[in-house]
């Protein structure tokens, strides 16, 4: 599998050239072409990629245009939204009503947000079940146009529910990934292969947060005493997370691309540091320090890849952990 980090951003290479620098030939100067036209794509050991912004990303062919497709995209889209935030958001379609009145009613800011997000939860649910009921009505030969009030109110329904997913924490309660909500609504809004297109641009956008996080980790920790050899460790971890952020579940791969994401993340987690015996108590307590947030990195740059969105607020609050941690350590 070759690295999609070196096929694009560094080299900025043309297309038979990012071939050779996915099979570590070296590249010299002189053999550096113009840059790649986003959107290029081309076979690279045996599998197709796609170039968006400095990433090549594995491509996939997009589904036929028909309401059949549409909805199974749909159906995987709000299933994945609803895994990836925080619990107790999926309320049934059925009592959208409920969600609504129970939102109206909060005047708590806290819980009004929580509301807010089961709303969302309904909202998407009974889209979902308006776009199931249209999708059977074709199957029986009835055709339903985009003027008809149930495909109206389907996408009222996504609109708002996207509107409303502001409030959503992802999982871990970091923040709102409400561009991962948007989702939904942008696969009943436009033709699939625009859709299809628009997750390539933001796996490209992910890869790139994911090195970002690599970068400031590496920076960190990667000059230490303490951390000798954690760079290799960030690195393999950064560049198992772009082949998993880019891989569909679907795909055979995954059954290799997986454990090595797992695998490396578990070594990096169980990375043991070198430190000083009988250091003072403020040594001990910055590196303790340390240790937690080489953690916090791993788990962001985890979150990042398997959302398949960026983190851009969680990411600065952790380059502002990383800056002040580098202070401290300094000072030891």
């Amino acid at each position: 599998m070759p690295d999609s980090y070196n096929l694009g951003r560094q080299q900025q290479s043309a297309p038979c050239m990012a071939i050779a620098t996915a099979r570590s030939v070296s590249v010299k100067p002189a053999q550096i072409a113009a840059k790649i036209d986003n959107g290029t794509r081309q076979q690279i050991e045996g599998k197709e990629f796609i170039y968006f912004d400095g990433y090549w990303v594995r491509y996939y062919q997009p589904l036929e245009e028909s309401l059949a497709a549409r909805k199974s995209l749909i159906d995987h889209l709000t299933r994945r939204t609803f895994h990836h935030t925080e619990p107790g958001i999926n309320t049934p379609g059925h009592r959208l009503d409920e969600a609504r009145d129970a939102y109206e009613a909060a005047t708590d800011p806290a819980l009004k947000r929580v509301n807010a997000a089961m709303l969302a939860g309904a909202l998407f649910n009974r889209a979902t079940d308006i776009f199931t009921a249209i999708v059977e009505l074709e199957e029986k030969g009835v055709k339903i146009s985009r003027q008809n009030e149930l495909m109206r109110d389907c996408g009222g329904y996504f609109k708002e529910a996207l509107e409303l997913g502001k409030q959503v924490k992802h999982h871990s309660g970091e923040e709102g990934i409400d561009e991962l909500w948007g989702e939904p609504f942008r696969a009943f809004t436009i033709p699939i292969n625009a859709y299809y297109e628009s997750r390539f641009i933001k796996v490209s956008q992910t890869m790139a947060n994911i090195d970002q996080i690599a970068k400031v980790m590496n920076d960190t920790f990667g000059e230490r005493n303490e951390f000798v050899g954690i760079s290799d460790l960030v690195n393999s971890y950064a560049s198992a997370a772009r082949h998993e952020c880019e891989t569909m579940k679907s795909d055979r791969d995954i059954f290799d691309i997986w454990p090595k994401f797992i695998a490396a993340g578990e070594r990096l987690g169980q990375f043991q540091m070198v430190t000083e015996t009988n250091c003072p108590t403020e040594y001990a307590f910055a590196i303790e320090h340390a240790r937690q947030t080489l953690i916090v990195g791993r788990n962001l740059i985890n979150w990042v890849a398997r959302a398949r969105v960026p983190m851009p607020m969680s990411t600065r609050q952790y380059i502002q952990r990383c800056e002040a941690l580098k202070q401290q350590i300094t000072c030891c």
